[in-house]
């Protein structure tokens, strides 16, 4: 799945002004806040404190951890838009409401301004990570 054409357009219009300027345009975050409602802004407070971390493995796979603001770790998946918070779960996939919560809107956000921390980890380490999300949800 993507993201509405229009989220990704405002993405990469993100990047670009962030690589030329290193800031983004008032009229960029505008564009967030209305595009991404309510997570837009609590997304660029997360980026701000650096909480989004990509996990790689050995075999190139990777996932997203975000810090959340409760100090809670999340696991974010962006390839397929999904987050592991109790927000995503009721806001985006019960309700419709939103496009992400902000935990995913912070991964989109760190990577196109440079901000995500790096850990590598074994394919042991990450399959780990991901059972212990398992356990969380079951």
């Amino acid at each position: 799945s993507t993201l509405p054409a229009v989220a990704e357009e405002l993405l990469r219009e993100i990047k670009k002004a962030f690589e030329e300027s290193s800031h983004v345009p008032d009229d960029l975050l505008l564009g967030l806040k209305f595009i991404f409602g309510p997570s837009a802004v609590p997304a660029l407070d997360l980026v701000d404190q650096r909480s989004v971390t990509r996990v790689i493995a050995p075999s190139g796979r990777t996932l997203y951890q975000v810090l959340g603001s409760s100090g809670k770790l999340y696991t974010c998946y962006s390839s397929c838009h999904f987050c592991t918070c109790p927000a995503f779960g009721f806001s985006v996939l019960q309700k419709s409401e939103s496009l992400l919560c902000k935990h995913i809107l912070a991964v989109y956000l760190s990577q196109a301004m440079g901000a995500c921390q790096e850990l590598s980890v074994s394919e042991e380490q990450l399959t780990n990570i991901l059972l212990a999300e398992e356990e969380d949800e079951g």
